[in-house]
């Protein structure tokens, strides 16, 4: 059997056709585009209509390529970011991006409604600026709140991109757990959030869980792309759920989806919601039933692709490969920043604010490329052990390996930093994880294989992880460097 699988990151969209036969998983990634934010008069948008072209021209090149009718399709996106429809199904506005300034703007004004505090043992979310809450609050604190009250449905971005498919409207699960709306007792969205805020309730449709049959592809469309009418069902749309799907692991094992972001975590039966999480601005995040995720956002590989991009633009072309290259000739542990620091939240020149930031701390900055990507591969590294104590004293757990899934699990000098300053093997792949987690998440709903752990038992044999092993020679600098940076991030 085909299935058709879109994985939406923030620097592009894939679409690949998954088969099951014999027992075997396959995922050939069919169709490819590029996806970024676009800035406009000091706003950060994503262009959706795009984004819904490739979707549809990623179909129909499946649709062709499938040597027999595909039965099925799931979408996973990054979280957050929805549009408006009205009640005729118009989409009212552009989509924000979540790294949009308006957000920062009134943060004050947003945690004087509600604190903080309140709203993560409410929601048991991480507060961030990139929260569907904090947006549709900003919106109320400037003059796009009258959307609010017109419109009639808010789609998060799986669910407006599966409208537009099927004509059905819903909230799933994974990707509403981490809106900092939803309340994790009842499984729907919470009231006090929302009168607080002044959120119509009605905006809000239907929360539907993982491996549900949302629609058929509509008629118009079977008719264009001449194939008869398959599903379109509800995955874990939130990418990172879906990455972990597939994170071919054991219990007490340290997950971290490396990407835009890298999102450190563990799996748990139920939420944990208390005083240390809340001091950690750890995150609870839905997944599937019995799989839910304790995480804390790291920023991630943002920090090195605005690097590349800032490069690029001044003509100096260098791919990230190469850019790693040059980091591993450069001395180590000579720069550490907090990649958390708001300062690299926004695009913009991101050289710039790396070397801003190692002139207040070390009053000197790196030279050259090498210097400046080994700054950010180890403060990364350390980051994410700071992370995995977090977790451990959150949940009194004894955390063991490390999975790392995701397109950030081919950057081997991260992943051997990783294992060297956490003390932890590592254990590298798959790289298209969210797309493997989205087709293990169809089969179970087709009754095809019966559990994650059956899924997870084929993504060892189609793609065998890459091990790397932490070095004793390199325990003793680790340990000096990661008291130095708690020290750093502490400040």
């Amino acid at each position: 059997m085909n299935m058709i699988a879109f994985d939406l990151g923030a620097s592009s969209g894939k679409i690949y056709l998954g088969s099951f036969k014999d027992n075997m998983l396959n995922l050939k990634e069919i169709y490819r585009f590029q996806n970024s934010c676009i800035q406009m008069n000091g706003y950060l948008y994503w262009d959706i209509i795009s984004i819904y072209a490739n979707l549809e021209k990623g179909i129909r090149s499946c649709i062709q390529e499938s040597s027999e009718p595909v039965v099925s399709m799931g979408l996973d996106t990054f979280s957050n970011d929805y549009g408006l429809v009205s009640k005729s199904g118009e989409l009212l506005s552009c989509v924000h991006c979540y790294r949009d300034k308006r957000t920062q703007t009134h943060r004050q004004e947003i945690d004087r409604i509600l604190s903080a505090r309140e709203r993560h043992f409410l929601t048991g979310n991480q507060i961030a600026p990139c929260n569907t809450l904090m947006h549709l609050a900003a919106m109320r604190l400037e003059d796009s709140g009258f959307m609010l009250d017109y419109a009639d449905k808010l789609l998060f971005i799986p669910d407006l991109l599966t409208y537009f498919l099927t004509g059905c409207q819903i909230s799933e699960y994974t990707i509403a757990s981490v809106s900092e709306m939803f309340d994790f007792k009842t499984g729907s969205f919470h009231p006090r959030i929302l009168d607080a805020y002044h959120i119509p309730d009605r905006l809000l449709p239907t929360v539907t869980m993982p491996g549900t049959v949302v629609g058929n592809l509509s008629n118009a469309l079977c008719e264009e792309w001449n194939t008869d009418p398959f599903p379109v069902i509800t995955v874990c749309e939130h990418d990172t759920a879906s990455a972990f799907v597939s994170a071919p692991c054991e219990e007490s094992s340290v997950i971290i989806s490396s990407g835009t972001w890298s999102l450190v975590g563990i799996e748990m039966d139920g939420p944990v919601i208390n005083e240390t999480t809340c001091r950690y601005n750890l995150a609870n995040e839905g997944g599937v039933p019995g799989r839910h995720r304790l995480m804390k956002s790291v920023m991630g590989l943002w920090i090195l692709q605005e690097v590349q991009a800032y490069y690029n633009a001044i003509g100096m072309d260098i791919s990230i490969p190469e850019m790693v290259q040059k980091a591993e000739a450069a001395k180590p542990y000579q720069y550490l920043i907090d990649p958390d620091d708001p300062i690299f939240f926004t695009p913009g020149n991101m050289p710039l604010h790396i070397c801003k930031k190692c002139e207040l701390l070390y009053n000197s900055a790196p030279s050259g490329v090498g210097e400046l990507v080994r700054c950010v591969l180890e403060s990364l590294a350390f980051k994410y052990r700071w992370a995995i104590e977090a977790l451990k004293e959150a949940t009194g757990m004894s955390l063991c390996d490390i999975h790392i899934v995701g397109g950030g699990s081919n950057n081997r000098l991260l992943n051997q930093l990783t294992a060297d300053i956490c003390h932890r093997t590592v254990y590298a792949g798959p790289e298209n994880a969210a797309a493997m987690g989205n087709v293990i998440v169809q089969l179970i709903a087709h009754g095809q294989i019966k559990s994650i752990e059956e899924g997870r038992s084929l993504v060892k044999e189609t793609c065998p992880a890459v091990v790397f092993y932490p070095r004793e020679a390199e325990a003793e600098a680790c340990e000096e460097q990661y008291k130095k940076f708690v020290e750093l991030i502490s400040k």
